[in-house]
């Protein structure tokens, strides 16, 4: 079984992947996606909340 560690850092990894995608989608900037991959899941929820 996975610790809970090992689960957390997972779902950081997934928020941080999945930020740099949406915003690589919408901005083609790679200094944007940069910006957006450290806020990680604070820019998934704001993008989900917005669009």
């Amino acid at each position: 079984m996975a610790s809970k560690h090992e689960v957390a850092k997972a779902g950081i990894s997934f928020g941080t992947a999945l930020a740099i995608t949406i915003s690589w989608s919408l901005h083609k900037s790679l200094l944007w996606a940069g910006i957006h991959g450290i806020c990680g899941w604070f820019y998934v929820v704001y993008y989900a909340l917005t669009r």
